[in-house]
């Protein structure tokens, strides 16, 4: 099964670059080609699979009998990591899954528009904060300025699911588990909701 969700954003967002701009900000946001940005595939992985693990294990955990069938879709979907550090002969490997999460990008009309009417600076806006010491004090060298995107709502893809009914509705809850997404969360930033917009059955040869 193939899923088709967006991203809906409804505070300013930051989805690292690990890059700066020099001394004027410390964190730039993550951009694809055109200078837009996006939220990773691996990001939305790591999420999902937080949150459906939260939720299975909120339902008994993989050793209950009515989550195993549901625990085996999603090692085929998410892969399993392998744990052999007390047996020597053996490494520790990553077995990885069968779904593949595409990048979740503006859609490509705004993607033009931006792009032709160079609307750039209109899309990020620049955060400053300092630490302060208990006597209500700028500490020095303290402050940090980061790049974020403003709301926006963003649209990507998971390829390759398993075909199956329930566990689709579980990613579906998983989906919607997602309040909150990148740099600073703790702080009012990334608030978010994903919502399945299109499913449909995989095509061949992707």
């Amino acid at each position: 099964m193939d899923i088709e969700y967006k991203v809906d954003f409804f505070t300013d967002w930051h989805c690292g670059s690990g890059l700066a701009a020099g001394a004027d900000v410390d964190a730039l946001v993550i951009k694809n080609g055109k200078g837009l940005p996006y939220i990773p595939g691996k990001t939305v992985k790591g999420l999902l699979r937080e949150a459906i693990e939260d939720i299975i294990t909120f339902y008994g955990g993989k050793e209950d009998p009515r989550n195993q069938s549901l625990y085996q879709y999603f090692i085929e979907a998410f892969g399993i990591f392998i744990d052999n550090t007390d047996n020597p002969d053996l490494k520790n490997v990553m077995e990885r899954g069968n779904a593949f999460f595409t990048n979740a990008e503006l859609p490509k009309d705004a993607q033009d528009i931006i792009e032709s009417e160079k609307l750039y600076p209109y899309i990020y806006r620049t955060l400053s904060s300092t630490a302060i010491d208990p006597n209500g004090i700028a500490v020095d060298h303290s402050l940090r300025r980061i790049e974020v995107a403003v709301p926006c709502t963003l649209y990507g893809k998971i390829l390759g699911l398993p075909d199956d009914g329930e566990f689709n509705k579980l990613v579906a809850d998983g989906l919607s588990y997602i309040k909150r997404l990148g740099q600073n969360r703790n702080r009012g930033l990334g608030r978010c909701s994903f919502t399945i917009v299109n499913k449909t059955a995989p095509t061949q040869n992707k």
